[in-house]
């Protein structure tokens, strides 16, 4: 027996049990050694005309035997030596189809072969499901086949063995099944096919295997009216694996059906995208890219096991099913598949080595994604309202998440229910339809629109002639306040003129009254601050302050908040687990309309010492302000009582 060429059993033991976190993963890896023969052959045929080679007939075929327990993977190709055996398998971390990369690494025929292997590992996946390993090889123009045996424990034979022709054979015998492994499970048919397609659907040269199929007799000629059909079952040489992939085809090549069709089977939905993109880039770093916003939001979209992510492939085999790096959060909604030859895999080829190579990758695809969006939202505004109605609140997020960092990338992107026009719309849209002297974007945020619109603050925007963003979405307000300010879309970042702040209606001054309305408003709360102390004391800590309200016409009071934790936010902070303390609280002011009737009465009621009435009317006033802001009020029984109460 020959001792591998390393300096000791623990490297071989590396190799089997630590490197790959995934058993199934050793029959991608022998399927891609495969490719990788196949190619090197005909890479051999382009060079030298000796080399008689019909690229059509060269495949890779995987068989398999339930009783024996093998799973064998067998090639075409170029074949093996006895030397290129004890030195390919013989030596771990060899590479034999590295150094055929590096050597023929220029020249125009170059561009037909892809060359998968780098580190020499793959085969050694073997051992994490096979108790012992045979590979018969035959290398190309040899009269001799020779057979590699292994345990893959001290080491292992070369003896001579037949084949018939050029290429190679790996057998894999598997182990014994244990209480956590079934390892028998890999030698059926149903599961090689499956891991052919999910790992190897698109390798370049066809993976066939013997398979199962089923047809019906013919009906004999003396059956009666009674008879019932029969089946046989035969067994027929199927190519299983697809080869070409459709993301490396040009787009103008592929049908809207086809891609339809990939986007469904593949990422297993039942309606077709919303938008297809495809993206082929050529350079430093070379790719091709296939990617689909979804026409609804997965089921588990909004769970914690919601998990984002392109597949991403290299040379067509399967390296990741969700690479989350390759999209930022907030479009983690894409699905779609990235392929590059040029990525520095780690050995085991589940990820990769220089993160820099995704984080360039993926600044493009975010480009590419924002303005697919963009074009959306201008030339099919039915479509985009239908997408953003499924994935607004993840771009919403986005931008809150990031701390208004991505508002650049996503603010034009936004849109909202308009009060005014009746509509969703742009923040683009909303300025440009803004009354000239405008320098805000004002919004209420509630839990519906029908109730917002009602809102007395909100009135009194509209009547001025401002429009109101209606957000009724619990992520809306945290979105606004992350954004700030919003530059028009047809102005720059520093054009002043055209930043617009970002204004809660029902936070501090809107800038929509005179300093003269300002003065009559603070007179008219010094004089009237007994009253006010006393409403302040009825409602026990709930409010900051009474003031005369500026912005109320119809109502009499109105609910506002100093600062930037609003009503809304506060309740949401306080519902939120464990929330209950140490919860942000909102500074909430009590206008009061002094022009309104019930302000009347509560002056009298207060320069007569009738307290208990002031207490009763600013409680039931402080409710109403409350349930018109859709907001629970603590005790609703008393508030029940206090109303019945002026009913008698």
């Amino acid at each position: 027996m020959r001792k591998f060429k390393t300096e000791s059993k623990k490297l071989l033991d590396l190799m089997i049990n630590s490197i790959y976190t995934n058993r199934e993963i050793f029959l991608r890896e022998l399927i891609s050694n495969a490719s990788d023969a196949v190619d090197k052959l005909y890479f051999r045929s382009l060079m030298d005309d000796s080399v008689k080679i019909n690229r059509a007939d060269l495949a890779i075929t995987v068989a398999f035997d339930e009783d024996e327990k093998t799973v064998t993977v067998s090639d075409n190709g170029t074949g093996m030596t006895k030397d290129d055996l004890d030195k390919n398998l013989g030596t771990i971390a060899h590479s034999d189809s590295f150094e055929f990369k590096a050597e023929n690494s220029e020249g125009d025929d170059v561009a037909d072969v892809d060359i998968i292997g780098q580190f020499g590992v793959g085969f050694y996946s073997a051992f994490m499901v096979g108790k012992k390993v045979k590979v018969v090889s035959k290398a190309y123009g040899s009269d001799e086949a020779w057979a590699w045996e292994s345990d893959g424990v001290d080491g292992y034979n070369i003896t001579q063995a037949e084949r018939a022709e050029h290429g190679t054979d790996v057998i894999v015998y598997l182990k014994d099944n244990t209480d956590e492994e079934r390892y028998d499970s890999f030698a059926t048919e149903s599961t090689l096919r499956n891991l052919i397609k999910r790992y190897s659907n698109y390798v370049r040269y066809p993976i066939q295997m013997e398979v199962t199929k089923s047809r019906q007799l013919p009906k004999p000629e003396d059956a009666g009216d009674d008879y019932k059909p029969e089946f046989e079952n035969y067994t027929e040489v199927e190519t299983i694996n697809s080869m070409i992939p459709i993301w490396k085809r040009k787009k103008s090549e592929v049908s809207d059906e086809e891609y339809n069709e990939f986007y469904k089977t593949d990422f297993h939905d039942f309606e077709d995208p919303a938008r297809t993109i495809s993206l082929h880039a050529e350079g430093t770093l070379t790719y091709d890219a296939l990617m689909f916003i979804p026409g609804h939001a997965p089921y588990d979209m909004w769970s914690k096991d919601y998990k984002k992510g392109l597949a991403l492939y290299s040379s067509g085999v399967l390296i990741m099913e969700k690479c989350e790096e390759l999209v930022p959060d907030y479009f983690n909604f894409m699905r779609g598949v990235v392929d590059s030859a040029d990525l520095t895999l780690n050995i085991s080829r589940e990820t990769l080595q220089h993160n820099g190579q995704l984080r360039a990758i993926a600044r493009r695809l975010e480009k590419k994604i924002k303005s697919e969006l963009a074009s959306m939202l201008s030339d099919d505004r039915e479509a985009y309202e239908k997408f953003f109605k499924e994935f607004g609140r993840t771009l919403k997020f986005g931008v809150y998440s990031s701390y208004g960092m991505a508002k650049d990338t996503l603010g034009d992107l936004l849109v909202f229910y308009s009060a005014k026009q009746d509509k969703m719309i742009t923040l683009d849209e909303y300025i440009a339809d803004a009354p000239e002297d405008s320098k805000a974007i004002y919004f209420a945020a509630g839990d519906s629109r029908e109730r917002l619109v009602q809102m007395p603050i909100v009135t009194t925007v509209l009547a001025k002639g401002y429009d109101v963003l209606l957000c009724d979405e619990d992520v809306d307000e945290f979105c606004m306040m992350a954004l700030h300010d919003y530059v028009s879309g047809e102005g720059s970042a520093d054009d002043e003129n055209q930043a617009f702040e970002i204004k809660n209606v029902a936070g501090e001054d809107l800038g929509l009254t005179t300093d003269e309305e300002k003065e009559q408003a603070a007179k008219a709360t010094e004089e009237n601050s007994s009253l006010f102390d006393a409403m302040r004391d009825a409602l026990d800590g709930d409010v900051e302050k009474v003031v005369v309200s500026t912005r109320l016409t119809d109502a009499p009071v109105v609910l506002t908040t100093e600062g930037t934790v609003s009503l809304q936010m506060a309740q949401m902070f306080k519902h939120q687990p464990g929330g209950a303390e140490g919860a942000p609280e909102a500074h909430v002011v009590l206008e009061v309309n002094d022009k309104h009737p019930i302000f009347d009465v509560m002056k009298k009621a207060n320069e007569a010492g009738d307290s208990e009435k002031v207490a009763d009317y600013t409680k039931i006033l402080y409710n109403q302000a409350l349930l018109v802001e859709g907001l629970p009020i603590d005790d609703p029984l008393k508030f029940a009582q206090q109303v019945s109460k002026l009913m008698v």
